[in-house]
C-alpha cells in the first residue's frame, strides 16, 4: 500500500500510523526524505485501506496494493449479474423499462407486455416511491407488490423494484428478481446491510450529489455482507442548470468500468428528466460501455402518477432498443433479449391504441 502523509503531520500522528502498521502486520518504508510517502509491506486485506484512511496523518492513499476493496477490479474478471433473462456485465447487455411506478393492474400489465415485446428482458415498476414532497404521490405499497406479482407470473418478466425499508425487504423479495436501492437511499445503511445478507441481485443507484468513490462503497456495503450480485446504475448527478433534471457522468461510466469488475448501467430517463433526450443520453451511456439500461417507458405518459415528462413511448423504446443492437455489434457484445422478442428492433405485434396517443 502506498500513503501520502500530511505535511502537518506531528510525531504523534506518526507514532499512531506506526501502532496501526504494527497491529496489522505491514512494515513501514519512507520513500522520500520529508516523510511525506510511505509504502506498506504486508498481506493486506479489504478493511485495511478504511482504516489507514481515518487516520489524521494520512492524506490519500495512493495505492491500495493487496489491500483493495471488494468492488476494485484487481485482476478479477467481470462479474456477470443475471436478472430472470435479463444480463448484466461480461459482454451482456440488457434493458430494463417500465412505468416511474405502479398504477392500476390492467395498466401495469400493459405496459409490462408491451416492453418485453419490444426487446426489455426486465420491468422496472415502483411500489414504494420516494418523494421529495409529503404531498406527492408515494406509491401503492403492499397493494403494488401484489400488482407486480401478477405481472411477473402473466407475463413472464423478470421484475425490479424499489426498496426503502428494511422492514420491507422480505415482502418485496417475495416479488422482486431484483432490489434497486434509489438515490435518494444510497447511503442508508442499515437497508444495505439488510441487503448485504440477501442472495437477490441489487441495482444500487447513484445518490445525486455523490462521488464516485462514495458510490462504490455503498457497494462495498452489500459486497461486505456476503452479497456479490450487484449492479451499479449511474442516473445523473445534481448540475447547476436546469435543461435536464440532472447530469449524465458518462465519464464516471468508463471509469467505473475500469475501476469496479461490476456490472454498470445506465437510467437515461432520470439524468434527462424529458423523454425527447432520453434514447441520445441511452446511446451515450452504451457508448460508454454500460451493461445495460433502466428506461421509463409509459403507454399514456401524460396520465403517469410519476415522472410522465421523462417516459417514452413504446415507438422510442424500440429505437433505443435498435441503437443497443447496433452499438453492441460495434464492440463484440451480446444485447441480451427476451426469448419471444423479435429480432429486427420492432415488435412482431402491433402497439396498442395507446401509444398513439403518447407523449414523444
Amino acid at each position: 500500500m502506498l500513503l501520502q502523509i500530511r505535511s502537518s503531520a506531528t510525531q504523534a500522528d506518526r507514532d499512531a500510523l506506526h501502532q496501526l502498521c504494527r497491529e496489522l502486520g505491514y512494515e513501514l518504508r519512507t520513500l522520500d526524505a520529508a516523510g511525506r510517502l510511505v509504502e506498506l509491506g504486508g498481506e493486506g486485506a479489504p478493511a485495511h485501506r478504511s482504516r489507514f484512511e481515518d487516520l489524521r496523518c494520512v492524506q490519500r492513499v495512493l495505492d491500495a496494493g493487496e489491500a483493495g476493496e471488494l468492488h476494485a477490479r484487481g485482476d478479477r474478471p467481470d462479474t456477470q449479474v443475471a436478472v430472470g433473462d435479463a444480463r448484466f456485465g461480461g459482454g451482456a447487455v440488457s434493458i430494463l423499462a417500465g412505468p416511474c411506478a405502479v398504477e392500476d393492474r390492467e395498466r401495469t400489465l400493459e405496459i409490462a407486455r408491451a416492453v418485453r415485446a419490444r426487446g426489455a428482458t426486465g420491468m422496472r415498476g415502483g411500489a414504494f416511491k420516494p418523494r421529495t414532497s409529503p404531498y406527492s404521490f408515494q406509491g401503492s405499497g403492499r397493494a403494488g407488490l401484489d400488482i407486480l406479482a401478477t405481472v411477473r407470473e402473466d407475463v413472464g418478466i423478470a421484475i425490479v423494484t424499489e426498496v426503502l425499508d428494511p422492514r420491507d425487504v422480505e415482502a418485496v423479495s417475495r416479488v422482486a428478481d431484483a432490489f434497486q436501492v434509489g438515490s435518494r437511499n444510497m447511503q442508508n445503511f442499515a437497508l444495505l446491510r439488510e441487503l448485504g445478507r440477501q442472495r437477490k441481485p441489487v441495482l444500487l443507484k447513484r445518490g445525486f450529489s455523490a462521488t464516485v468513490r462514495e458510490f462504490l462503497l455503498a457497494a462495498e456495503f452489500l459486497l461486505d455482507g456476503g452479497n456479490d450480485r450487484v449492479v451499479l446504475c449511474e442516473r445523473g448527478i445534481r448540475g447547476f442548470d436546469d435543461f435536464t433534471r440532472n447530469v449524465l457522468d458518462v465519464g464516471a461510466v468508463a471509469h467505473l468500468k475500469r475501476a469496479t469488475h461490476l456490472p454498470v448501467i445506465v437510467d437515461p430517463s432520470h439524468a434527462a428528466g424529458r423523454a425527447d433526450l432520453v434514447r441520445a443520453l441511452a446511446r451515450a451511456g452504451l457508448a460508454a460501455g454500460a451493461d445495460g439500461l433502466l428506461v421509463e417507458v409509459h403507454t399514456r405518459p401524460d396520465e403517469a402518477h410519476s415522472d410522465g415528462a421523462q417516459a417514452i413511448s413504446l415507438k422510442e423504446l424500440e429505437g433505443v432498443v435498435a441503437d443497443a443492437r447496433a452499438l453492441c455489434a460495434l464492440d463484440g457484445r451480446e444485447l441480451v433479449l427476451p426469448p419471444s422478442a423479435p429480432t429486427n428492433g420492432r415488435a412482431d405485434v402491433p402497439a396498442p391504441d395507446t401509444d398513439k396517443e403518447a407523449v414523444a
